[in-house]
């Protein structure tokens, strides 16, 4: 059975860490219309912050030419999943498999943990990343919203 899209935003905005919260507003406000639960919309957040860290702390070095934009796309679809894409058009990631790794990172000053991929991966049903060196990263997270049925032992 196809699903239907029921609703769609984007948005696009500057790369630069107070639009961080900005984005995780934006899909807190985008998919309550869908009833999550409360932790479900606490999953999203934090996955979309995670999300969006990466864009503004990796795919735009201090170097880097040109604009610093972040892209957001959220989808919902009738079967109450939702699915997020965020995008950037930085310096990519040359290894996505090493990236996604746990505790991974590139980090030199030792503020940054490497558990991103590995936090959305577990908040969301599904998540994916595709990228290439000089051309940017996408990561699509999917998760189906609303109660969770918990069958009675009795």
């Amino acid at each position: 059975m196809n699903k239907s899209l029921l609703n769609e935003m984007t948005c696009t905005f500057t790369a630069v860490s107070e639009n961080e919260s900005f984005a995780r507003t934006i899909a807190a406000s985008f998919i309550s219309q869908a009833s999550p639960t409360v932790s479900q919309l606490a999953d999203v957040k934090c996955a979309v912050s995670e999300a969006v860290t990466n864009c503004i702390v990796h795919a735009y070095p201090p170097d880097f030419p040109g604009k610093r934009f972040v892209k957001m796309t959220i989808s919902r679809f009738d079967d109450n999943s939702v699915i997020i894409t965020i995008s950037d058009k930085g310096i990519g990631i040359p290894d996505v498999e090493a990236a996604r790794a746990p505790l991974y990172t590139t980090d030199t000053t030792g503020e940054r943990s490497g558990m991103g991929f590995a936090i959305m991966e577990g908040l969301m049903d599904a998540c994916r990343v595709r990228s290439k060196v000089g051309f940017g990263t996408v990561v699509t997270m999917k998760i189906r919203l609303g109660a969770v049925v918990c069958k009675s032992s009795t």
